[in-house]
């Protein structure tokens, strides 16, 4: 499962996008086992943030609608053929007074390829703080990106026409993409941030608004390690692939609309780096929270002394 790609409702279409409300509707084929598929052949390898979503709706379709997926926790074992259907195995772990637990384990060919542990909690009142804060320009108030950078950064920005056939995801910028400084040879700090939203209008029912943002979460998040090396992704050499992925829902919000997602990269050492990311709304609310370790190697005779 990779990582490797790094905006919506009302934009104007730029090209064919993955149609994620098919994506995100799997087919049932037995108790506790569904059937999701890519609807997507030109892609290399099945996008990490859409093993997670569909796992995340299998998951759910065993769990009363009144309970809220609030976390989940996934390791990609192998990367996934986006040819070929996935099969989500759900096991029933837990049904409890507040609490619901389940595992879902995704296959292709017999082979697992991705492992989810997602718990729901029935809707309950208690404390409510948040210790971060932010605050950004409206997305509105902001450029596209190909109308926010260079033109001759663009024309050979390859990684952007692959990212908008393969991911459902529109994003704007209120800074500068570190990956554009890094592409300089600039070195900037470990944190980007980005509005973001799924391409396309999703379904009112609060799990697909939850799988909507699980399949957003993956993107750009692990990049967020990089800046300080003033290296891209497209360095010769570099391997960057997702390793496990954890998302916290702090409460209902909608991933078909705007929200700034802010990422930092905590972490590089032995071939792996660690980001987080928090997910805010229009009034500064944090409403979900991430965490991602990945694969991020540069071939030896890459290395900057």
């Amino acid at each position: 499962m990779s990582s490797t790609l790094e905006a919506g409702v009302a934009d104007p279409p730029r090209g064919p996008r993955p149609p994620l409300g098919r994506i995100l509707d799997l087919e049932q084929v037995d108790a506790d086992l569904y059937l999701g598929r890519s609807y997507n052949d030109a892609a290399l390898r099945i996008y990490g943030g859409q093993a997670v979503g569909q796992a995340l709706i299998a998951a759910g379709r065993t769990v009363t609608q009144e309970r809220r997926a609030h976390s989940l926790h996934g390791h990609f074992i192998h990367p996934g053929n986006p040819r070929e259907p996935v099969l989500y195995h759900v096991e029933r772990v837990r049904d409890g007074g507040s609490f619901t637990t389940r595992s879902v384990r995704a296959t292709q060919g017999g082979v697992t390829i991705f492992l989810l542990t997602a718990s729901f909690q029935r809707p309950e009142r208690g404390f409510s703080h948040q210790a971060l804060e932010t605050a950004a320009p409206a997305p509105e108030e902001l450029p596209e990106f190909d109308d926010s950078v260079d033109p001759d950064y663009l024309a050979e920005a390859d990684w952007l026409p692959h990212l908008r056939a393969n991911i459902a995801v529109d994003f704007r910028f209120p800074e500068e993409y570190p990956r554009i400084a890094n592409a300089r040879g600039e070195s900037r700090p470990p944190r980007q941030r980005a509005w973001v939203r799924t391409s396309t209008r999703l379904a009112e029912d609060p799990l697909t608004q939850a799988a909507g943002f699980a399949y957003t979460s993956d993107l750009f998040l692990l990049s967020s390690a990089l800046p300080p090396h003033a290296v891209t992704i497209d360095e010769p050499g570099m391997q960057l692939a997702s390793l496990d992925h954890s998302v916290w829902l702090h409460e209902d919000f909608r991933a078909d609309e705007w929200h700034l997602y802010e990422q930092e990269g905590l972490w590089t050492g032995g071939g792996r780096g660690l980001a987080r990311g928090h997910l805010y709304d229009r009034n500064g609310v944090l409403v979900a929270s991430t965490m991602q370790e990945g694969l991020l190697r540069l071939a030896a005779s890459r290395l900057r002394s």
